[in-house]
């Protein structure tokens, strides 16, 4: 092992925070990865699931938007659901999840999930114990469905501490940019960490499999836990750069007697 990655681990397990220019210089590298294997998906018809489950204030947003901004939103689809409808309600538990599965050709990331019988329904009441046992006997069955269907499963925990926790909410309260990700929901849920920390004990117990194992990230340093949750999301998918033509740009065509328009146009202002 090199003498970097070697400095990189001492770093990483004394806690030392990830600077934003190292952050930056890394997450570029991983972004042009992320293209390639983009390229690999579409060609080969794969089709890609992954879930992201943890607290609130875990990072799982931040996660994702590192994961997808330099991809394309017609590859790399993200769902994030609002609470089921009176007539979603009525169905299948695990129907509204299942219309947003990958086609071939398709990365589908889930900004929560399934999961939410297992934890906030459960811990919240708005299950039963009754039916969060049910989902928790049925799940790998259904997720080995998924597998034997020719879905890539990747699940991720994001793992956060009770006083980082406690942190990145007291943040919230005070920015603008962040109030409208503490609902009172989230104020509630704050409340009862052991409750969830049962729940998320029996989830893995349950639900950890061969086919869909869970994968945990630390997160109380949200630049390396996107860094090393990226890393291990390419690490899964094995792929391949696809070779491309050499890009050269065309001539423009002459202007054969055009001439902009006298239009009163409505200009944004230019206040910056």
């Amino acid at each position: 092992m090199s003498k970097k990655k070697d400095g990189k681990k001492a770093a990483a397990a004394s806690g030392e925070k990830l600077g934003a220019r190292e952050y930056e210089r890394e997450l570029e590298k991983l972004h042009v990865e992320l293209v390639k294997l983009q390229e690999w998906v579409v060609a080969k018809g794969l089709k890609v699931c992954v879930v992201f489950e943890g607290r609130d204030g875990a990072g799982k947003g931040g996660t994702i938007k590192a994961l997808t901004e330099r991809v394309s939103p017609r590859v790399f689809r993200v769902i994030a659901l609002p609470s089921p409808t009176e007539r979603e309600k009525t169905q299948m538990y695990s129907q509204r999840y299942m219309q947003h599965f990958p086609a071939a050709g398709e990365v589908v990331i889930f900004d929560r999930s399934w999961y939410n019988r297992a934890g906030v329904e459960r811990v919240m009441g708005f299950c039963t114990d009754e039916q969060a046992q049910r989902f928790l006997s049925v799940v790998p069955a259904f997720e080995k469905l998924m597998v034997e269907s020719g879905i890539i499963v990747i699940k991720y925990w994001l793992e956060v501490s009770e006083e980082e926790q406690t942190r990145r909410l007291t943040q919230r309260i005070d920015d603008g940019r962040k109030i409208w990700k503490l609902s009172p929901m989230d104020l509630k849920s704050y409340s009862r960490w052991y409750d969830y920390s049962r729940a998320r004990d029996e989830m893995f117990e349950k639900t950890d499999t061969p086919w869909a194992p869970w994968y945990v990230g630390q997160s109380n340093d949200k630049k390396r836990v996107r860094l090393n949750i990226i890393t291990h999301f390419l690490s899964k998918i094995p792929y391949e750069e696809i070779k491309r033509a050499k890009v050269v740009l065309p001539k423009r065509q002459k202007p054969e007697g055009y001439k902009e328009p006298d239009y009163p146009y409505k200009y944004v202002p230019a206040v910056f």
